[in-house]
């Protein structure tokens, strides 16, 4: 498996591959380019197993120190493989580079995986809000700490 950045649209190939696979999980995948089109400083990870695409995780700025943790998956075949979280590490630490500070995403009950993966790499709830639509959504953020020298 392979883990790669994109700072913008990928190749028509992998695009197309992350168009896909987000359609196999949430059903459609109407306008997603032209989202992740208008979105500033877009960033793509994707994992990849040859020339499939099996994971992705995107996001984009918010302002200089925060940034949004937007849209991501895996595979049906591939989960309970740690693939979601080495994407999100691998975003992080991406990010940490940077200068971003926090880093912030909403997800929704009925996808409890998610909730509970970011969770575990260190997100606070910091609030509940529903969206356009009448869903409840759960807003999370972590604090991207830069590891200095210990005293």
């Amino acid at each position: 498996m392979k883990l790669t950045i994109f700072c913008t649209m990928p190749d028509a190939g992998i695009l197309n591959g992350i168009i896909e696979l987000h359609k196999n999980i949430f059903g459609d995948s109407e306008g997603l380019v032209s989202k992740m089109k208008s979105k500033p400083q877009l960033l793509v990870l994707t994992a990849m197993d040859g020339e499939k695409v099996i994971g992705y995780k995107m996001g984009y700025a918010i302002d200089e120190d925060r940034f949004y943790s937007w849209m991501g998956g895996v595979a049906t075949d591939y989960r309970k493989n740690g693939i979601a979280s080495m994407l999100m590490e691998k975003q992080h630490g991406y990010l940490k580079e940077k200068g971003y500070k926090v880093v912030r995403t909403k997800t929704m009950n009925k996808w409890r995986s998610m909730l509970i993966l970011n969770i575990k790499h260190g997100f606070d709830v910091i609030e509940t809000c529903t969206d356009e639509n009448g869903l409840l959504k759960i807003v999370l953020e972590k604090q991207l700490k830069n590891e200095g020298c210990r005293k």
